[in-house]
């Protein structure tokens, strides 16, 4: 592969988010792992990776990249909610209730209380 540098690695995680849109989460993923490679710390790369994994069905290399920006960040709510999406695809409910809940108490968006059981809504 051509020399990588800083730049490159932008590019290729923007690349990234646009092939995650057009549907093409596999593909995102061969960009991502570049750029994770060279930059292992980038929370932002990995939740990207994370949501390529889900979107992809691989859901135990997204459950452990949830995990990983969660141990990097505790308080991102987001993560919290796509890592019980997650445990929900994976017949985990009880692991799935725990971070919708989280999830809720960080951000109290109409859908993450619905998921948490919170308020009119009922947990899906």
């Amino acid at each position: 592969m051509a020399d990588r540098n800083p730049e490159t690695h932008v590019i290729d995680f923007r690349a990234a988010e646009q092939l995650l849109a057009a549907r093409d989460p596999r593909g995102a993923v061969k960009l991502l792992d570049s750029v994770i490679a060279a930059h292992p710390e980038n929370t932002a790369a990995r939740l990207l990776r994370a949501r390529a994994f889900f979107a992809a069905a691989q859901l135990r290399p997204a459950q452990l990249e949830f995990e990983l920006v969660l141990e990097r960040e505790p308080d991102n709510a987001f993560a919290h909610f796509a890592l019980a999406r997650t445990f929900e695809r994976s017949g985990k409910p009880a692991q799935a209730t725990r971070h919708f809940r989280l999830a809720a108490a960080l951000d109290p968006r109409p859908e993450y209380l619905q998921a948490a059981g919170f308020g009119t809504g009922t947990q899906e």
